[in-house]
Order: C-alpha cells, then structure tokens, then sequence
C-alpha cells in the first residue's frame, strides 16, 4: 500500500461556495454601477489536496481494468498521519495482509473537517486517469463520518457508481431519489449511541420507497462499532464485485 498526495485544479462554482475561502478568481461582465442590477461572470480556480493510500492488487498487471473501492473513515482518523486511516476497515485488513481483488482508495480527512463530494470527486477523476479503472465497478464505502460521506457523495454523482456501502451513517432521505438505480447495502449497530439506527432506516425506507436496490443488515447487539463484523464478511465483497453501473432512466435524471 503506498501513500499519495495530489493536488487537482479545476473551477467549479459550488465548491467555492463549500469552501468560503478567499482564493484567485476574475469577474467578468458590464462594470457594476450603483442602482443596478447587472449580469456578472465568476471564475474561481480551486485546489485540491488530499493524501491516500492506493492499494493495487497483486496481480494487477494482468488485468486491463480492476474494480475501485473508495474507503473514508471515520472522524476519528481525521489529521496528517496517513497511519491513522489504518485504523479500520478495508485499510486496516490490508496492513495485516488481505489480499483485495479491487483497487482501494482510502484518503484522509484534514483536521476539523468533513468529507466534501467535489473534493473526493476530484480523487476519483486523478486515480481513473492514472490507473487502470473500471468505469462500471467504482464502489464506494465509509463508516461514522464516513457512512455520511458515502450518502451525499453518491447523491452528488449519482450516475458515476456502481455499489455504496454506508455504515453507521444517514443523510437527507429526500435525495436518495438520485440513487434509485444503484445497488446499496447498509449496515448499522442496533445500540449505536453515537449515531441512532434511526439515521440509516430513515435512508432505507426512503430508497424503498423510490423502488431502489437496497439490503439492510442490522447488527442487534453492537454499538457504534458495527464496521468491524461488516467489513470482516466476506459476503460483502462477494457481492461488491457483483454489482455493476446501472445507467439512470431519462425520468430518473429529473430527479432532484
């Protein structure tokens, strides 16, 4: 597993606003005047930095196109020691020699921060550029802060993903109507106290609701902790590796 740090420049008016900083930009449009209402032109460069770790698989020159595996951690491993996204999950399977046949991706959280959608999309479009992707398989999973992560990065690029994998997460259940058509299998901890079941059955109904693909496993006894048993189960990868990107109908890219 090798640690990475890039740095992407794009412009995109929606990331400014998430992240209100001062950065270079020009304006273009009529000279403004008082008393008036006059069309204006924004341009914002962006920069992108995140350090990951990338895992390829063993065999990875023998294939033209693998499996990605997005994984964003928790809170807790938020910071600038890479080690710390170690910590759970497929990270920390591989650090004690699981061999994956997909290419993982687990970038790290700055401090004081949360997973931002354009940000890890940026990722995303730097690793499919560089490595040898299948477009069809990009699946993405996270747990706690992470499992928040998975929820609004697919409603942000709900045409790019085959599979989601949220546990211990929630999000707004209005946009899963933007992820009707990709595969879902949540996990959660009946005991949770730090982020209720509540949170993951309200996103369920909602995608039942809009007749999505959606598996639900709750762990009755466990807590907060319900990543440990779901990311051991080899059934869950078994099943990632069988799901591939379904295009949206016509009807369902109206959606909002």
């Amino acid at each position: 597993m090798k640690a990475w740090r890039f740095v992407v420049v794009g412009a995109a008016l929606g990331a400014v606003l998430l992240l209100g900083s001062p950065l270079t930009f020009g304006v273009e449009g009529q000279k403004a005047e008082t008393g008036k209402q006059q069309p204006q032109k924004l341009e914002r460069t962006i920069k992108v930095t995140l350090d990951y770790l990338l895992y390829l698989p063993k065999d990875y020159g023998q294939k033209d196109a693998w499996p990605l595996l997005l994984f964003l951690h928790g809170a807790g491993e938020r910071g600038e020691n890479l080690d710390q996204v170690k910590f759970h999950g497929p990270p920390k399977l591989i650090a004690a020699g699981k061999d994956f046949p997909f290419i993982v991706v687990s970038p790290q959280c700055p401090k004081d921060r949360r997973w931002e959608p354009f940000e890890l999309s940026a990722l995303l479009d730097e690793i499919v550029e560089k490595h040898k992707v299948d477009q069809e398989r990009i699946y993405v999973t996270g747990l706690s802060m992470g499992g928040f992560g998975t929820w609004s990065l697919a409603a942000f690029s709900p045409d790019r993903f085959a599979a989601l994998v949220p546990i211990c997460g929630g999000g707004d259940p209005m946009f899963v109507r933007r992820i009707s058509h990709v595969a879902v299998w949540v996990f959660h901890g009946a005991k949770d106290p730090a982020v209720p079941l509540e949170r993951s059955e309200k996103m369920v109904e909602a995608l039942k609701k809009a007749k999505g693909n959606v598996k639900f496993t709750v762990y009755p006894e466990a807590g907060h902790d319900s990543w440990t048993e779901a990311y051991n189960d080899p059934e869950l990868y078994k099943w990632l590796l069988q799901q591939k990107r379904i295009p949206r109908k016509p009807e369902e890219r109206r959606k909002k």
